[in-house]
């Protein structure tokens, strides 16, 4: 069970499921009540999917905090897997809106008759046989909010549901009074169509979460279940994915997924890596390769030593990101926030002025003025901004997600969306951050040079030695037999090669004098030495990213801790200006420069000295490469080699926002509308539920429109 986790301050980190949140008023007192708890440092919810990430003392338990949720009305759970996905929930929505659906299609048909005129016996018949089918629909379906508008009386506070649970039994009960009477009215197809509505609407908001998350779970099951393992005695067993540890060896065949990450020990293939990196063009690998769980093994077979399962995996790690992808303490949030907690005694006091109004007016009567301030209630459901920020973030976060881009917390969209100066890492970053070797040196190389040049670099993890082996390997060369391989770190590697004749020849693959910048030095004893020089090349694409970000207004540069001369040479082939040699501080200072001068910066960086950077920033993005902590650090994490992510992060932002604007404009104009037409006795009971729900699926649809954001 996964449920305190030690976080780098000290402190521990709890997730806990909390299935009674849907809307952004549930989200601000879930954080309120926590923080309010001693110990606690933070708390924040991912409404997606449904939980709360707690940070708090290692004093803290877990039973208080689930007692602290308790208290406020909120059942809570902790989290039984890191990555454990919750409960559907629209499920538990499907029935109580079947039965709402069908109830008001029924009472509806019966209602046609009275509309047209029928009375006496016959309205008394129709008003009954209504009844009979409305009363247990509505106490079914109403539960859903009946439910949720107790627990929050029973604690002492209120929430959006109240209301709408005093709206629906009121008219109910007004409805029965009429049919117990002989009355003229009842309200039994309007009481349905709200029900009907409003789970609709959030039946909606519900699938589109269940949507959300389903990209991480589809994402996870990319990964194998599990895979064959060789033991020391040569016997082969097929162990599950979760039972994998570091120093297995996997016997992955052609077609195959692998179940774990690690490093490839024998035989040569192609990997598909497309989704991991989102690049179509299967990668060749051989021994020494570094492989990924959930890539696909193309052509031939690979022992591969498994040195991360689980959740350890850089498939996990991404699922992770994803996960994390839910609605922050943005400005916008924070509006609709206060707006939820003044919703309920708003909507009160208005359906109370509006009765006492009409009855000191006289013309309407009991009867009349309940009708009218039960009409009030109903229209002012705030649910259309509780959902302008959310469904807005969400929708963008699944866009940018099927682009390779992660966006670990939606808050970051509104940053991202002011941004006016980008400053971008060199190593790894601008450049592709993996040194290859000279093409032309090694097609140049001879024949037993290359087998003994890929046999010696298999045996070492140094990056330019990975490099090669990748190199040679999908040039077709096969690894020559070497034996007492002897590796020097820093220096070099050594061993003795076996050549056709069965001479015994000295062989060493080393670092060449310091004044060769990436190099690697091949010293076959007897035979002149190959010098094979290697070079970061740039992103696919930067040419186009570049100018793509000139034309939104956003001024680029380099910030880079590399030496002048490197830096120079990436700046005159970007046409960049260029700081270079820029410590982590150094770096945050530039970045605190920028932000006196007024400016919003992005800074785009993947080490572990772009750390503080990245968290200065007004917003920050991290390539899927990155060091542990660039990627936590950044706000995005994008996944391909291209930099155009970099753009295109920046105008699905861009897009956002007006989409959230827009739909708080949509809100708060309905309310303006709708609200004096409901206290003039203009809008019936039923047109209000049609009306109100009616705005929160404009809101829906609106913010629908960025599906197609990213592109």
């Amino acid at each position: 069970m996964t449920m305190a986790q030690p976080q780098p301050t000290g402190e521990e980190r709890t997730v806990l499921v909390v299935p009674g949140m849907h809307c952004a008023g549930c989200m601000a007192k879930v954080e309120r009540g926590l923080a309010a708890v001693p110990g606690v440092s933070a708390a924040r919810v991912n409404l997606t999917a449904r939980q709360v990430a707690v940070t708090h003392a290692a004093g803290v338990s877990t039973p208080a905090l689930v007692d602290a949720l308790g208290a406020l009305g909120f059942p809570a759970q902790p989290r039984e897997e890191e990555l454990a996905a919750p409960p559907s929930a629209v499920k538990p929505l499907l029935a109580p809106l079947g039965v709402a659906g069908f109830a008001a299609m029924n009472v509806m048909l019966l209602s046609v008759s009275i509309w047209s005129g029928a009375g006496g016996a016959t309205r008394e018949l129709f008003h009954w046989l209504s009844a009979a089918i409305g009363i247990p629909a509505i106490a079914y379906s109403g539960r859903v909010f009946f439910a949720s508008a107790w627990g929050a009386l029973k604690h002492g506070r209120t929430n959006m549901d109240v209301p709408i649970s005093i709206g629906v039994i009121l008219a109910t009960g007004l409805s029965l009074y009429e049919t117990v009477t002989g009355g003229a009215t009842a309200w039994f197809d309007g009481t349905l169509m709200l029900l009907l509505f409003l789970l609709a609407g959030r039946a909606l908001d519900a699938a589109m979460r269940d949507k959300a998350r389903a990209g991480v779970d589809a994402l996870l099951r990319q990964a194998a279940p599990g895979a064959l393992v060789v033991g020391r005695d040569g016997n082969v067993e097929w162990i599950a994915a979760p039972l994998l540890v570091p120093g297995m060896i996997m016997r992955v065949a052609a077609g195959e997924r692998l179940a774990a990450d690690g490093e490839v020990v024998s035989g040569q293939s192609r990997l598909d890596n497309s989704l991991l990196t989102g690049e179509s063009a299967a990668v060749p690998v051989g021994a020494g390769g570094t492989v990924h769980a959930g890539t696909l093994n193309l052509d031939g077979a690979l022992d591969v030593r498994v040195t991360a399962a689980g959740q350890g995996t850089t498939l996990a790690e991404i699922a992770k990101l994803m996960d994390a992808s839910g609605q922050a303490r943005s400005r916008y949030v924070r509006i609709a926030d206060r707006a939820s907690r003044l919703y309920a005694p708003a909507v009160h006091t208005l359906a109370a002025l509006t009765f006492a109004g009409w009855m000191l007016v006289g013309h309407a009567g009991l009867h009349g003025s309940l009708v009218i301030a039960i009409a009030v209630l109903i229209i002012t459901c705030p649910c259309a901004l509780g959902l302008a920020v959310p469904v807005a973030q969400v929708v963008a976060c699944g866009a940018l997600m099927k682009r390779g881009i992660m966006v670990k917390d939606g808050s970051a969209l509104e940053r991202l969306a002011t941004v006016d100066r980008v400053l971008i890492d060199k190593t790894g970053t601008l450049t592709l951050g993996r040194p290859l070797p000279d093409p032309a040196v090694l097609d140049a190389l001879e024949p037993d040079a290359g087998r003994v040049a890929l046999a010696l670099a298999s045996h070492s993890k140094h990056p330019l030695s990975r490099a090669l082996v990748e190199a040679l390997a999908a040039r077709g060369i096969a690894a020559a037999k070497l034996s007492g391989v002897l590796e020097v770190p820093g220096r070099g590697i050594s061993a003795t090669w076996l050549d056709a004749t069965g001479q015994a020849t000295p062989v060493a693959l080393r670092r060449p004098g310091e004044a060769t910048v990436m190099a690697a030095a091949l010293d076959i004893a007897g035979r002149p030495t190959w010098l094979i020089p290697f070079s970061d090349r740039l992103r696919p694409g930067v040419g186009q990213a570049l100018q793509a970000l000139a034309g939104l207004g956003v001024e680029a540069s380099i910030l880079s801790g590399d030496n002048a001369g490197a830096v120079g040479e990436v700046a005159r082939a970007t046409g960049l200006t260029a700081e270079a040699a820029a410590d982590p501080l150094a770096k945050r200072d530039a970045i605190a420069r920028l932000q006196g001068a007024g400016r919003k910066v992005l800074m785009a960086g993947d080490g572990l000295n772009d750390g503080p950077a990245l968290a200065a920033a007004d917003a920050s993005i991290a390539p899927g490469t990155a060091s542990d902590v660039g990627r936590q650090a950044a706000d995005l994490v994008f996944l391909g080699d291209g930099l155009d992510a970099l753009p295109r992060s920046i105008r699905a932002a861009r897009r956002t926002m007006a989409v959230v604007r827009q739909n708080f404009a949509l809100a708060v104009g309905y309310n303006v509308l709708a609200v004096p037409l409901a206290m003039a006795g203009l809008v019936t009971p039923l047109i209000a539920a049609a009306a109100m729900s009616l705005s929160s699926l404009i809101v829906i649809a609106n913010s629908l429109r960025l599906v197609r954001a990213a592109k």
